[in-house]
């Protein structure tokens, strides 16, 4: 039996997608994080074309949730909260245009909120190094990747990547998100 329940995209970026995708598969109200690449100038990059610097794209998950079960503003807090967003092209070892800080809205309510809440970090000085995090419109520009790259952390726990970077990130997450993760 399928219900219908309305649902809302968010598109983030903040380093290697498989990373940002592990993160978000384990909110409530998350139904599916889907990894691919946005916000350059060639159409459907592959992989290594995006690997080369030169496409403009960035790494993202386009995250579909449930607005009734999870918002858009505790989504932009686990954004804030996983990954360093005062480095410019660069999440840890992962250097590059492509591992971008970076918030693709999808509406005027969605860049209100990220403006908004960048502003207040800002503000706050929570971080120690200006917050670098570009907030700029979707217009349609994204791609999927492919099909080994969807689902990678669950598919592959035990690769060196997986255990020695995205592991303890979740763990982390988990920790401090404990009260919104999936039962």
């Amino acid at each position: 039996m399928t219900t219908n329940v309305n649902t809302d995209t968010a598109t983030f970026g903040a380093g290697c997608f498989w990373c940002v995708e592990a993160v978000f598969q384990r909110l409530e109200g998350v139904l599916h994080v889907e990894s691919g690449y946005a916000g350059g100038h060639v159409k459907n990059p592959t992989y290594e074309q995006v690997c080369e610097k030169n496409t403009g794209h960035a790494e993202v998950c386009q995250i579909v949730y449930d607005p009734a079960k999870i918002s858009y503003d505790e989504l932009l807090e686990v954004f804030w909260k996983t990954h360093d967003p005062t480095t410019l092209n660069r999440q840890g070892n992962d250097v590059g245009p492509q591992y971008r800080s970076v918030i693709f809205y999808h509406n005027e309510k969605q860049k209100e909120l990220a403006e908004k809440y960048k502003a207040a970090l800002e503000a706050e000085k929570v971080f120690d190094k200006p917050i670098v995090t570009e907030i700029t419109a979707l217009n349609g520009n994204y791609y999927k990747a492919e099909a080994y790259h969807q689902n990678y952390y669950n598919n592959n726990p035990y690769q060196g990547y997986c255990a020695f970077v995205i592991a303890p990130k979740i763990e982390k997450m988990q920790k401090v998100f404990k009260h919104k993760l999936k039962k």
